[in-house]
């Protein structure tokens, strides 16, 4: 299988591609600036449709793994709209790696971005702009063969446990996976191995899945 990984060289990307990797498929390493990521790697605009279409061209599968400069946040709204046009033109399936602040708190009625024991005052700029990466891919063209892979709240990379759970969303979002400790948590590492199996074995279309311990 053949993939585009735009923003592969970033901390959640670069694990993606890494799985990728072990697994024995191809990955195409997509970033602002030139990377030392090993394999093939490309300079890409994610923002100019033209120039995600004709990179994704050929590929079975565009994940987008993008992630704004702090200060950018806005960003995300040209990035998501023009990653979507370009898989939809192209007719492949869109895997997104996107935020938890969207996803609903168990037992509360509200969002994470909501509620500062998941999203602290001092991250929300960008928790913010997850919440309009999902609407935006909501609103994209029905066409549009996406998912949007959620993590949970404290997402870093760090400890491999090589399991994980899963939360597959209804129309009007997912849940966040929440430990029986009231913790929030999954490391890039085992997020990028439910990336990879939803790859390989899609269950869903337009639809969130959040993921955590």
């Amino acid at each position: 299988m053949r993939a585009l990984v735009i923003g592969g060289a970033g901390a959640a990307g670069s694990r993606i591609v890494d799985e990728l990797g072990r697994r024995g498929h191809e990955a195409t390493v997509a970033s602002r600036r030139p990377t030392a990521s090993p394999g093939f790697s490309i300079c890409l605009d994610a923002s100019d449709v033209e120039s995600v279409s004709a990179a994704a061209a050929g590929v079975d599968v565009v994940v987008s793994a993008t992630r704004p400069a702090p200060g950018h946040e806005a960003d995300v709204d040209d990035v998501t709209v023009s990653i979507a046009a370009a898989a939809d033109r192209v007719g492949v399936r869109l895997v997104v790696v996107g935020g938890a602040a969207p996803l609903r708190v168990p037992g509360t009625g509200g969002t994470a971005l909501e509620d500062p024991a998941f999203v602290p005052v001092a991250i929300r700029p960008i928790a913010a702009a997850s919440v309009r990466q999902l609407e935006l891919l909501r609103a994209s063209g029905r066409g549009v063969d996406w998912v949007y892979l959620a993590p949970a709240a404290d997402f870093a990379p760090g400890e491999v446990r090589g399991r994980y759970r899963r939360h597959v969303g209804d129309e009007a979002g997912a849940e966040l996976v929440v430990a029986e400790d009231g913790s929030s948590q999954i490391s890039m590492e085992d997020h990028a191995l439910a990336v990879c199996d939803e790859i390989e074995r899609p269950t869903v279309v337009r639809r969130v899945i959040s993921v955590g311990w």
